[in-house]
């Protein structure tokens, strides 16, 4: 099995076909809902399946500290481990260095860094991510890099997206080659168009199997974030697959495929659930407020999920209200479905001729009821 981008349409800058892996089929445009420690949060991989998703992704930071990247080699790498056969990405842990790790140092060789679950001291480098992923058996490994902060200065954005652009080179030296396996290169440079471009011409010279744009989605704003799409995917490889990571809510992803961006991944459709927070054909719906105490009518009455096929808002008020398990279980189905359904119509529109008008049409829900 060759690792390869299938476009079958494509409607301006929008794209739809298939990534093929060695565990299969990747329809996209795709989003890959987030099973950082190795679970997709409440929901058994089945379930997951279910909701219409192709592949998952998984956290190189996470599985190295618990319970370790040696631990689920021995037990048949990430996909026997979690019981999930379809593909599976992971990403290089950068991001979580920066957001979660105490007392990190960040030097050519790599960053050291405490652990947050118990202070622990580690040290990643290019190689060891690459060594790391691929002991999980990934689908697709991410290439370590800096995630800048935001805001950044043009100078520290520069050096920083340098740095990922060197490590970027030891990790494609270190990744090992095999059938319908992928290493994806992180394109960097902060809201600076110049600096962006300057890691496509890096990242590209290298040569990677896809490319993804990283450091967005921090604080920026929806507006910028578009304003560098619109700069950045021109000048990436029309071939290959390209990932907007940590993106979004859903018009973040309607606006990037738009701009011509093949994956997605967020923990908003997750973690909103968790707080009984649910995306709805009618509107953003919070099941906490009162309103919901006597209300018979599903959560959503367009939706086929088993939350709204089954359960009433009165009863999943009850649940969160009585803090029982079953409330974010059912949500995060609930939400997900939503997601995968966005991303189907996403699929037809292009495939139909009309995602423009897809994408002018498209409202995000934002009223919490």
């Amino acid at each position: 099995m060759t690792f390869l981008l299938s476009l079958s349409r494509t409607d301006n800058h929008a794209r739809t076909g298939i990534v093929s892996t060695a565990h299969g089929d990747i329809r996209t445009p795709a989003f890959m809902p987030v099973g950082t420690a190795g679970t997709v949060k409440g929901m058994l991989p089945e379930s997951v399946r279910a909701t219409g998703a192709d592949i998952l992704l998984g956290n190189t930071y996470h599985l190295m500290l618990r319970p370790g990247a040696e631990v689920v080699a021995k037990l048949g790498g990430l996909h026997g481990f979690m019981h999930w056969d379809r593909p599976i990405l992971t990403d290089s842990g950068g991001f979580q260095v920066m957001s979660l790790s105490k007392l990190r140092k960040i030097t050519e060789e790599g960053v050291t860094f405490q652990s947050h679950i118990d202070g622990s001291t580690h040290m990643l480098t290019p190689e060891r991510a690459m060594e790391i992923q691929h002991m999980l058996g990934s689908d697709i490994t991410m290439a370590l890099d800096e995630c800048t902060p935001f805001p950044a200065t043009q100078e520290q954005t520069r050096d920083s997206m340098r740095l990922s652009m060197r490590w970027a080179a030891r990790c494609r030296d270190a990744f090992v080659p095999r059938a319908g396996h992928a290493l994806f290169g992180i394109v960097q440079g902060g809201v600076f168009p110049e600096l962006r471009a300057e890691s496509v011409a890096a990242l590209t010279s290298i040569g990677f199997d896809g490319y993804a744009v990283g450091g967005l989605a921090v604080g920026e704003g929806q507006e910028a974030m578009f304003a560098v799409l619109d700069v950045t995917m021109p000048l990436m490889p029309q071939d290959k697959p390209r990932y907007l990571m940590g993106v979004g809510k859903p018009s973040d992803i309607v606006g990037a495929v738009l701009r011509g961006v093949d994956m997605f991944d967020c923990v908003i459709p997750t973690r909103s659930a968790r707080f009984g927070r649910a995306y709805t054909s009618q509107g953003e719906v919070n099941i906490k407020n009162a309103r919901h105490t006597q209300d018979a009518a599903p959560l959503d009455a367009a939706c086929t999920c088993p939350c709204c096929a089954h359960y009433s808002r009165a009863y999943l008020h009850h649940l969160f209200k009585a803090d029982e398990m079953l409330g974010p279980i059912l949500m995060t189905w609930h939400n997900l479905h939503y997601y995968q359904t966005l991303m189907q119509s996403i699929r037809d529109a292009i495939e139909e001729g009309r995602y423009g008008a897809f994408a002018r049409a498209f409202v995000e829900p934002q009223e919490a009821e």
